[in-house]
C-alpha cells in the first residue's frame, strides 16, 4: 500500500512540474505576434517626419507624420524587427532621430489603419536599410 501511495505522489509531482514548466514558457510564446495583420501583397511608399523612434525589444517602432496631397498630416506607426536583427542589417540606434525626414516602404495593416511593417527605409544620410539581414526591399 505504501508503494502505491508513493507512486501516486510521484505522479502528482511530475504533473505539477510539467504544468509549472508549461506556464513559465507561455508568456514568451504569447508575447510574439503573428504578422498576419499586415498585407504583404501591398506596398506603400511614404515620406514624413519622425516623431518617435523606439529602439526596444521585441520590436523597434518608427512613428512618422506623413502629409497627404492636400497637406493634411496623418500619423503612421511602422513596425520593424528586433534591435539585434536590425543591427545585423546595418542599423544603429542613432540612425533615426526625432525630426528627421525619412522615406519608408511598408506592408500596410490589413485593417486600413495608418500603420505597417517596414520593408525598407531611406534614412537621413541616404542609406537604404531593410528590416533584417538581406531584406532590403524584400518580403518580411
Amino acid at each position: 500500500m505504501r508503494a502505491a501511495g508513493q507512486a501516486g505522489l510521484r505522479t502528482r509531482l511530475s504533473v505539477g512540474v510539467l504544468l509549472c514548466t508549461a506556464l513559465a514558457a507561455a508568456p514568451p510564446l504569447l508575447a510574439h505576434h503573428s504578422f498576419a495583420m499586415f498585407d504583404t501583397a501591398k506596398r506603400l511608399t511614404m515620406s514624413g517626419t519622425v516623431t518617435a523612434f523606439e529602439w526596444t525589444n521585441p520590436h523597434v517602432y518608427i512613428e512618422i507624420d506623413v502629409p497627404d496631397e492636400k497637406g493634411t498630416v496623418k500619423h503612421w506607426s511602422v513596425e520593424l524587427g528586433s534591435p539585434s536583427i536590425l543591427m545585423q542589417a546595418g542599423w544603429k540606434f542613432s540612425d533615426v532621430k526625432v525630426g528627421d525626414k525619412i522615406t519608408v516602404v511598408l506592408n500596410p495593416l490589413r485593417s486600413g489603419e495608418p500603420g505597417g511593417l517596414l520593408a525598407q527605409a531611406t534614412v537621413r544620410d541616404g542609406r537604404v536599410l531593410g528590416n533584417g539581414p538581406g531584406r532590403v526591399g524584400g518580403q518580411p
